[in-house]
């Protein structure tokens, strides 16, 4: 393939290739040619264009192929454009000598279809230059248009537009010459033809000013005409003609009105014209008159559908603002087409005209015009209704009969109704809350208008106006409670009225069938819809008048009621029990009886009563599985068997009473049709036989003499045959009008009055209306879906009776009946199979197979597609069940050899698809012996080039034999893939079914090759670039589902090969296919995009901007600048396809996550622009005002250009999701990187690059969540209310930088009261109102208002609603939503102002503390401020939040204590929503515990209340709470109980509430909640109260540190562990002091006992601990828990293990706080224990101790001494000086155990190779602790002192200064010892080395002050000694240590130029010399006079000391007193 990429075509290479490959080789390189002409240099091009055009000319006669030929033009074209044009009449003169050329054989063909499109591509691209020779040349192309084929005049046709668009106006002269020729072969026999020369008027109409004015109803008829027998394609060209014409006829283009003054038609005459097409076809006007006033004739539909697009297209050209000028006149004239008798013939008629009606409402009203114009639109529909109804009132109450044709009037207007209100439905539904100005405005009446239609007379208006009041309910939920009561009071009223009855009961269903769609629910007493429907069926024998109507309504209600859901209908199931039971008659005999009674009105009244029973039971199944128990099951069998032996009843019933009873039985045996298949078959084996015999008869037609079919055949085949069953046309935009024109029974004709049980049941996906198929259909259908769900389940011999009776059915019917009987019976056996293989079942033996395969092998070959399609798929799912090879080899065998012989197309087609279905269902390993007989007679079959038919099917089936076989079909890919590439190259475009399947085999093609495509190997290239050529092909194809086909295979080989996917010319393509008309497209577009902007959503973006900013053809007009994101948010106003908009949701999700921070404004803005909207701007404003112009001015304005303007404000959903999209940007910029929230960092980085920033965008931000929380829409106000949240969240911290000490958020605090304030209105519903209280709490938690004042504007907000949450249930939002909503609301207050009351403690510790450096400004607020804005509340909520906590600990408990639930509810919530209540209660319980933990903790202890003020305080309501809070029974007399008791009461509720919590948190709980709970426990236990509280139950601690140790083993975040470690400490010292009180006690009791008090604590006497009740052994085990997790060396388990490395990492700040904690808590452990307990224990801990002593004491840089050595130490001191050595009995362990501990500490300070690392200093200060704690006799062994001896003697001579000094230091404190026995050996030998070390310092060696310290504290050492020793030694002592001090001293000369740290040293000497000598006098002489030369140095250094002083007092007379440097230990341990 890369020869082909040359400029010219490379000859040599292409007479190389084989002639097969050489079609490729030549497109391939026109594809080259097509890319590099645009690109290439103007003078190459020039240089080779003689060779150029040769090549190319000679290619024209070379017969290429259709998309060869298209290409070659276009190059051609280009060349001349670029190049010269001198011979380009040369070139058209060739090519018009072509098209003259008498030749019509069919190998001449493609050469002349070549030039034909060469002249129309050479007059599109050069136009007006070739304006000369263009009259000859259309005279020669429509010459040669008569004697062409099919292929010839489309081609011809296509080239007549290009010439037309080339030339403009200057064709002017040909214009009417072409359009008669066009003009008659509009209803040409080829579909293609017609839709080319749709698509050629269209191009001439631009210019052709006749055919809009002269010609206008000619050219309407014959629209019409052309409509008549066309399909789908035909349909939307023509109807695109037509509401062009019209448009232009309406509103003429400018150009040509200047040119020529023309007569414009009226807006009546064009919608006369429009109307006349769509009441009665194309017959037109050649009939005479009078033929055409009989009503007689039907309309053929496919002109009426045509027509309905047409009017679509006629609206959208003239665009929304003109719709929403001419609105009313455009709805009257709509609305007349339903009413006319023409279009309402039969009732079926009917339906489709409304359906076609509501289309055209829908798609113009639905998407052209804004929110705002929509309510305008909405008020003409409502004033319509109004009109109308009151017509009709006229007529029913025109009693005198005077206005004949009344009831004919009455008659059509329901269907004008049903138009109407299903349009008005729509619109308040799509506006959803942004409605309610229609609601509220009470001049519009909206609401009295639909309920006044609920008493029309007809039954399909009544049903319609029930559906709006849903819609309208549905869309503003606060209406629907109000609509309930109104509905039940008026029925009420109106009881006698039978259209009341019918009208106010269905608008009930209807609106109880609305409340699963909206979260809050309504109260619950609205259940009591039962007692209205109960009334109703039991007054219904009363009054025969009303006995029918009041028997549907109740029963109505009945089902309605049940869609509520289990919790609702649990209470009322005995009492439905009953009444079902009581329909159907208890016995045999009864039924017999019942034969005999009874005339027909009875039984009508009877089957109806028991066809709504079981619609009611149905119900009941579907929508509450959960109370289906065994029991209740076996109550509904009752009824149900009772029905079906009642049917077999009923055909003598019917013989009886007349046939008008048909209608009614029909309707009972759906009902029963429809409740059993929702059943286990299991449940009614026994009635199989009866119910079998039913089902066939049913759908075999045996009773039925109509030739219904059913509906279900479609959906039963599979999804991937759409192309030959053309069922694609379901995923088009004009589905609901399509279905009209399908084959099968009725339809596409589903309205509500086939069955008003619909009115409550869910909508099936997708539909906007339910629409019920006729009853006919619908039986046969429930028949045909049961009869799948029981086969499975029937003996063999049955099955074996059935099948063959199906055959002899079959044999039985002639001509149409027995097409509808094979096609019923096929959807059954479909149904079966489908039912078999989901059950995993077998289809039974032999003789069954037998029978089954012969039904369907003689169904292969049928004239009908669509059977030939459900026999296939038959016989695949019949392989699939059976399984076994050889019955598979069987089927397949006959397949081939019919495929062998046949030579017709149907059993060509049908066996084709056998083989393809076989594969299917049995997969590649099942078949694969198959796979290649298989291929190679589909490959045959596929080049079939007589039969588009038949190569559509075998391509089909290759493409599913590919899908299927996977890896196994690599082998015939190469030829696979060349022959869809030869017929891609030569079958004519206008197959464009062929077309989609080799887009499909491409596609498999491509799956099947997979990751392998990214190869380099030459056969993967080839495969690679055949892959390519063919998506090229496809791509360019003009057909809309083969350009999907392209799209979804690029998508593929984007997913293997990326590499290879072109994306620069890829996406442009997707982009334009966004606009296309056609939804498949529209969606493959999106799903393309969706995957590339996963990957590259950067290139995929700035592609796109580039085709925005060159393209001619603009896609992107509105949104050029905003590019691709903004035409997607674009889109999201106009589709409603759920898939395709869940598509671009994640396109546009994917493309945020990866732009959104690098361009950061752009995403903003385009978030800002989509909400902009909801702040009540409408785009369109400033053309509002155009109608007061006058006409010329209105023709310019109404040009083109308004186009360009974006036409529709985005609405409601769009900006909730632009919403989202604000929340996202935020995380994302978060995440990326932390200067996003930093002014001051910003300001620090402007300097390196000016990227735009978040924080720069703050006042956007706010902005853009205040404009989205004060919106209409509630959704919308949810998800601004979340982002403003977000953005507290984000920005709470971070500092103004221009005003040091406040915060960036301050500036903001107006706008965010502003957008709180209207979610606490009363009217707010309870979750906007709960989710605003969480933003409160969150703004008022996060500090950015320091002003109390500023505080309370949002404070009060929560103040307010505080009250509401007291008023109990008199508030006013309290009745229009379910009570779990009230409870959520009240609940979110409590949980905001506990959050609020939690805040309290952050700021006061702020201030307390001395860390300024954290807290900026200290005085900005006092300590206490939150506190006095919740203080006064407290009391009250104090009350509340100990209720909610009650409520929650009820409702946590399991299910199996549900009985000890109180039966009327809790504080907050009712019996009724439970299950709904505990999610509200699970999200808000943990800050209101924490909250009345700090209650409890700082008042609430002291706080008892009387019950009789509680009572007062409290409402109603919460009343009988308060009763239960005080644990007794509602209604006895409170007795007051002790504060201890009440505070009891609290402690175990709180405890309760944590431990079963705690005790396994779900991993999906939010960590606060961890935390939270941890909090609150430690402030308990802050409080004495608490204290006694839990030491008193020991098991209480044992069990919360049990639960804690849990908690710990599965949740990791240390701030948990911290918060952990902490509560431990507080449950130790809570038993400390219980323990040091009962000591206290009894020491005071008796003094005498010692021994008892000693024993008290764990362990006793024995000292053995029981785990599960010793609080120390729980705690032992939870805090070894922490440090191993954190020091994992600490197990011997590890430290045995040979994986076990030494290297020990650096514990992280927070391991070492928690390490710290944990060893202090584990040295208060000893004290809880009694002496032997101790014993138990000390072991263990002094292991722990020492063992993170060594492990921890690890020098650092700075010598700090870290937390867990501090920790360590202070432990080791608290252990030595327990006073339980003291007892004798453990003296001697506890010796031991000393000795042990301190032998480890030598060892570890033992100096290792790793000695440097060691901490010296800690190791001493633990020996100092032991040597100054413990006794002499316990420490006094030789090793040990030795060792400790050892240790000193090594720090002494350490090099670095810092350890002499400590260990000079630590020495003092030992020399000192009071007992002189321990100190005396240290003296002795290590005196001497210091006296040594201290005479080898020369003063001015010394560099550090480290080292200056260390010989101070060494000189403080000797000092000491000398005071120690007695007077005798006093003068040795000396003479060591003066000489010392003297020699320090400097002379004279040495002074001046001494450092300083040696003048300190000098000073310091001389101050204790001065010192010493007054103190010792005698001993001071004694020495100096020993020494002469020192009283020297002396002597000189005193008189230099005083001479500096003179000086210095002369020069400065303030003394400056000279400092000693001292360090102290930060912790003092003595």
């Amino acid at each position: 393939m890369e020869l082909a990429h040359s400029l010219l075509l490379n000859e040599e290479a292409l007479a190389q290739i084989t002639e097969a490959k050489r079609p490729v080789f030549i497109f391939e390189w026109l594809r080259f040619l097509d890319k590099v002409l645009v690109a290439a240099n103007k003078t190459d091009v020039k240089e080779k264009q003689k060779k150029l055009v040769e090549q190319l000319t000679g290619l024209i006669s070379s017969s290429p192929g259709p998309p060869t030929r298209k290409l070659l033009a276009k190059n051609l074209a280009a060349l001349y454009s670029i190049g010269d044009t001198f011979t380009v009449f040369q070139t058209l003169d060739k090519c018009n000598d072509i098209i003259k050329n008498k030749d019509d054989t069919a190998a001449y063909l493609p050469t002349k279809l070549a030039a034909v499109a060469c002249v129309g591509a050479f007059y599109e691209k050069m136009g007006r230059m070739l304006g000369s020779s263009f009259p000859e040349t259309v005279n020669n192309l429509l010459k040669s248009l008569k004697s062409a084929e099919s292929q010839g005049r489309s081609e011809i046709l296509m080239s007549l537009q290009k010439v037309l668009n080339g030339l403009g106006g200057a064709a002017a002269s040909c214009h009417r010459d072409i359009y008669k020729n066009a003009r008659s072969l509009l209803t040409d026999r080829s579909m293609a033809v017609r839709c080319a020369v749709a698509k050629c008027l269209l191009e001439l109409q631009n210019e052709a000013v006749f055919m809009w004015t002269a010609e206008l109803e000619n050219v309407a008829t014959l629209c019409f005409k052309a409509l008549e027998n066309s399909n789908y394609g035909v349909r939307v060209a023509v109807s695109k003609l037509l509401g062009t014409v019209m448009a232009t006829a309406l509103i003429p283009k400018q150009a040509t009105v200047m040119r020529q003054n023309v007569k414009r038609a009226t807006l009546e005459e064009v919608l006369e014209l429009m109307a006349t097409g769509f009441l009665r076809g194309g017959s037109g006007f050649l009939k005479s008159g009078g033929e055409m006033l009989k009503v007689g004739g039907s309309v053929n539909r496919e002109v009426r559908v045509g027509v309905t697009q047409a009017y679509v297209v006629f609206v959208t050209t003239l665009g929304g603002q003109w719709l929403e000028r001419n609105f009313a006149t455009f709805l009257s004239h709509v609305l007349d087409l339903v009413s006319h008798p023409r279009a309402t013939q039969t009732h079926v008629e009917a339906v489709y005209s409304r359906r076609c009606v509501s289309f055209i409402l829908r798609a113009t009203v639905g998407s052209l015009l804004g929110e705002k114009a929509q309510i305008a639109a909405a008020k003409d529909i409502c004033q319509a209704i109004g009109k109308q109804m009151k017509a009709v009132e006229a007529v029913v109450n025109d009693t005198n009969g005077e206005n004949k044709s009344g009831a004919a009037d009455v008659a059509a207007s329901q269907h004008v109704m049903v138009c109407a209100l299903q349009e008005l439905g729509s619109l308040v539904q799509s506006l959803n809350a942004t409605a309610s100005p229609l609601i509220q405005e009470p001049s519009i009446g909206l609401l009295e208008t639909v309920t006044s239609v609920l008493l029309h007379p007809s039954m399909a208006a009544r049903l319609a106006a029930a559906w709006c009041l849903r819609c309208v309910a549905v869309a503003l939920p606060f209406q629907l409670t109000p609509f309930l009561d109104r509905c039940a009071e008026r029925l009420n009223n109106l009881k006698t009225s039978p259209e009341a009855v019918s009208g106010y009961s269905f608008a009930m269903a209807a609106l109880l069938g609305g409340v699963h769609q909206y979260p809050l629910g309504i109260p619950h007493a609205k259940g009591k819809v039962i007692s209205i429907a109960e009334d109703l069926l039991r007054t219904a024998a009363q009054n025969s008048r009303l006995s029918l109507q009041r028997t549907q309504a109740g029963w109505l209600l009945l089902g309605a009621l049940m869609t509520l859901g289990p919790s609702v209908v649990r209470y009322h199931l005995p009492k439905m029990l009953l009444l079902w039971r009581n329909v159907f008659p208890r016995s045999l005999k009864e039924l017999e009886a019942e034969k005999a009674r009874g005339d027909s009105f009875t039984w009508q009244v009877t089957l109806e009563g028991r066809a709504g029973a079981l619609c009611a039971m149905r119900s009941f199944v579907a929508h509450c599985p959960e109370l289906l128990t065994e029991d209740v099951i076996r109550k509904l069998m009752t009824p149900i068997e009772c029905a079906m032996t009642m049917m077999s009843h009923i055909p003598s019933v019917i013989k009886a009473h007349g046939a008008h009873l048909k209608a009614s039985a029909a309707m009972v045996r759906l009902r029963l049709y429809d409740i059993l298949a929702l059943l286990p078959p299991k449940t009614y084996e026994g009635s199989f036989n009866a119910l079998l015999r039913e089902l066939v008869a049913e759908f075999t037609l045996t009773d039925n003499s109509a030739n219904t079919t059913t509906s279900l055949l479609r959906s039963l085949c599979h999804y991937d045959d759409s192309v030959l069953l053309g069922s694609w046309l379901q995923e088009t935009d004009h589905k609901s009008i399509e279905d009209q024109l399908q084959p099968n029974s009725a339809s596409g004709s589903g309205a509500l009055e086939h069955d008003p049980s619909s009115i409550y049941l869910r909508i099936p996906a997708g539909e906007a209306v339910p629409g019920p198929l006729p009853l006919g259909v619908s039986v046969i259908d429930a028949s045909v879906a049961l009869f799948g769900v029981v086969f499975p389940h029937v003996s063999y011999k049955h099955r074996l009776q059935m099948l063959d009776h199906f055959a002899e059915c079959v044999k039985q019917a002639k001509g149409v009946r027995q097409q509808a009987v094979q096609l019923n019976i096929f959807t059954a056996v479909l149904s079966a199979l489908k039912g078999l293989a989901e059950n995993k079942s077998t289809l039974g033996p032999e003789e069954v197979r037998k029978s089954a395969l012969t039904l369907v092998m003689g169904a292969l070959d049928n004239p009908n597609p669509i059977l030939r399609c459900a026999a296939g798929e038959a016989l695949g799912r019949m392989a699939q069940v059976v399984g076994e090879a050889t019955f598979i080899a069987r089927m397949a065998q006959f397949s081939f050899d019919k495929l062998k012989s046949a030579r017709d197309v149907v059993s060509r087609t049908g066996h084709s698809l056998a083989l393809g279905c076989l594969h299917r269902y049995v997969g590649g390993i099942g078949s694969g012996q198959h796979l290649k007989t298989s291929v190679s007679i589909l490959l045959a079959l596929a080049q079939d080039g007589t039969s588009p038919e038949v190569q559509t099917w075998s391509l089909h089936s290759l493409a599913l034999i590919v899908d299927s076989s996977g890896p196994m079909y690599r082998g015939y890919v190469e030829p696979t893939l060349s022959l869809v590439l030869t017929l891609l190259l030569t079958v004519p475009p206008s197959h464009t079914e062929v077309h989609q399947c080799l887009g499909r085999c491409l596609g498999a093609i491509i799956t099947t090759v997979g990751p392998e495509l990214q190869g380099n190997g030459a056969t993967i290239s080839t495969i690679r670039s055949s892959c390519l050529v063919g998506c090229a092909i496809t791509q360019d194809h003009s057909d809309s589902l083969v350009q999907a086909a392209a799209i979804s295979c690029l998508q593929q080989l984007h997913m293997f090969a990326p590499r290879h996917v072109n994306l620069s010319s890829l996406v442009p393509s997707l982009c334009v296919h966004l606009c296309s008309s056609h939804l498949l497209l529209r969606r493959a577009a999106v799903a393309c995009l969706r995957q590339l902007a996963q990957r590259e959503a950067a290139e995929v973006c700035e592609y796109a901007m580039s085709l925005a900013k060159n393209a001619d053809i603009n896609p992107f007009a509105p949104g050029a600048e905003t590019g691709l994101e903004g035409v997607l948010f674009g889109m999201l106003d106009r589709e409603t396809d759920r898939k395709l908009c869940s598509d671009i949701h994640d396109t546009l999700g994917h493309m945020l996550s990866s732009l959104a921070v690098e361009k950061l404004s752009h995403w903003l803005m385009l978030c800002k622009d989509v909400l902009a909207a909801s702040s009540g701007k409408c785009i369109g404003t400033n053309q509002m005002r155009s109608d007061e112009m006058d006409d010329d001015t209105m023709f310019t304005t109404l040009g083109e250009e308004d186009k360009s303007k974006p036409s529709v404000a985005p609405r409601w959903a769009t900006r909730v999701f632009a919403a989202d999209c604000l929340c996202r940007i935020i995380m994302l910029c978060e995440n990326a990187n932390k200067a996003h929230f930093d002014l001051a960092m910003l300001m620090a980085l402007l300097f390196l690059f000016s990227d735009d920033l978040l924080v720069l965008h703050l006042s956007d931000l706010i902005r853009m969540a205040f404009m989205a929380a004060t919106d209409h829409s509630n959704q919308l106000r949810m998800a601004g209310l979340q982002a403003l949240e977000d953005i507290i969240k984000k920005f709470a911290s971070v500092p103004e930088p221009e005003f040091p000490g406040h915060v960036i958020l301050e500036q903001y605090q107006a706008n965010v009261g502003a957008a709180l304030r209207p979610a606490f209105s009363q009217d707010t519903p309870s979750d906007i109102t709960a989710k605003a209280c969480q933003v409160c709490s969150t703004w008022i938690g996060s500090e950015v208002v320091s002003d109390l004042n500023d505080l309370r504007r949002v404070h009060n907000l929560l103040v307010s609603s505080l009250d509401k949450v007291q008023a109990g249930k008199k508030g006013s939002s309290s009745q229009l939503y379910r009570e779990s909503a009230t409870t959520m609301e009240k609940l979110a207050v409590l949980k905001a102002w506990a959050e609020e009351a939690e805040t309290k403690p952050k700021r006061a510790i702020k201030n307390t503390d001395d860390e300024e450096e954290d807290f900026g400004t200290v005085d900005e607020l006092p300590p206490d401020s939150l506190i006095t804005l919740v203080q006064p509340e407290l009391p009250i909520l104090s009350r509340l939040w100990l209720a909610a906590l009650k409520d929650y600990a009820l409702l946590t408990l399991p299910a199996e204590f549900a009985s000890q639930l109180p039966p009327d509810g809790g504080a907050f919530y009712t019996p009724e929503t439970i299950d709904t209540a505990r999610l509200h209660y699970r999200n808000s319980w943990a800050p209101i515990l924490h909250a009345v933990a700090l209650w409890l903790n700082s008042a609430g202890f002291n706080a008892s209340e009387s019950p009789e003020e509680a009572a007062a305080a409290m409402p109603n309501s919460q009343k009988r709470a308060s009763s239960i809070m005080l644990n007794q029974a509602p209604g006895t007399p409170p007795t007051t109980k002790s504060l201890p008791e009440i505070n009891k009461d609290r402690m175990h509720l709180i405890l309760g509430v944590s431990i079963q919590f705690l005790c396994s948190p779900r991993p999906e709980e939010p960590v606060e909640h961890v935390t939270s709970c941890l909090q609150a426990l430690h402030t308990l236990l802050d409080s004495p109260c608490a204290r006694i509280h839990i030491a008193e139950d020991q098991l209480l601690g044992v069990e919360l540190l049990s639960v804690l140790h849990r908690l710990l083993l599965t949740w990791d975040p240390p701030s948990v562990q911290l918060l952990v470690t902490g509560v431990v400490q507080q449950i130790v010292r809570a038993a400390q002091d219980y323990l040091q009180e009962k000591r206290n006690t009894l020491n005071e009791d008796d003094i005498k006992e010692k021994e008892t008090c000693l024993v008290l604590g764990e362990g006793g006497e024995s000292g053995g601990l029981v785990p599960g009740k010793s609080l120390v052994f729980a705690a032992m085990e939870l805090l070894m828990f922490i440090l191993v997790r954190h020091m994992p060396h600490l197990s011997p388990k590890m430290s045995d293990s040979p994986s076990h490395v030494s290297a020990k990492p650096q514990l992280s700040e927070e391991s070492a706080r928690l390490v710290a904690a944990t060893v202090t808590i584990l040295s208060d452990l000893p004290s809880l224990c009694s002496p032997a307990g101790c014993m138990t224990i000390l072991p263990t801990i002094l292991f722990l101790i020492t063992r993170v002593l060594k492990e921890t004491a690890v020098k650092s840089v700075d010598n700090q001494v870290s937390p867990p050595v501090s920790a360590t130490l202070q432990a080791i001191k608290t252990i030595v000086t327990l006073p339980m050595a003291k007892t004798e009995e453990t003296h001697k362990q506890w010796t031991s155990l000393i000795r042990s501990t301190l032998a480890s500490v030598l060892e570890y300070s033992q100096p290792e190779g790793t000695k440097s690392i060691l901490d010296e200093v800690s190791m001493l200060t633990a020996i100092a602790l032991f040597l100054w704690s413990a006794s002499t006799e316990i420490i006094g062994v030789q090793s040990l002192q030795n060792g400790c001896i050892n240790r000193f003697k090594n720090a002494l001579n350490s090099c670095d200064p810092w350890v002499q000094a400590k260990c000079y230091q630590l020495l003092l404190s030992v020399f000192q010892h009071t007992n002189r026995a321990l100190s005396t050996p240290y003296i002795h030998s290590l005196a001497p080395i210091m006296v040594e070390k201290l005479k080898a310092v020369e003063g001015n060696r010394l560099i550090s002050n480290t080292e200056l310290l260390a010989v101070q504290e060494g000189i403080k050492v000797l000092e000491t000694l000398v005071a120690l020793g007695e007077e005798q030694n006093r003068v040795q002592l000396l003479a060591l240590l003066v000489p010392t001090l003297i020699s320090y001293l400097l002379n004279e000369n040495a002074f001046a130029s001494a450092s300083t740290i040696s003048k300190d040293l000098h000073e310091f000497a001389l101050q204790n010399l001065m010192h010493i000598g007054p103190l010792y006098p005698h001993a001071f002489k004694t020495v100096m006079g020993a020494a002469p030369e020192l009283k020297i140095r002396l002597e000189t250094a005193v008189r230099a000391s005083q001479a500096s002083k003179a000086k210095a007092a002369a020069r400065q007379p303030p003394p400056t007193i000279h400092s000693v440097p001292t360090i102290k230990l930060k912790t003092s341990f003595f």
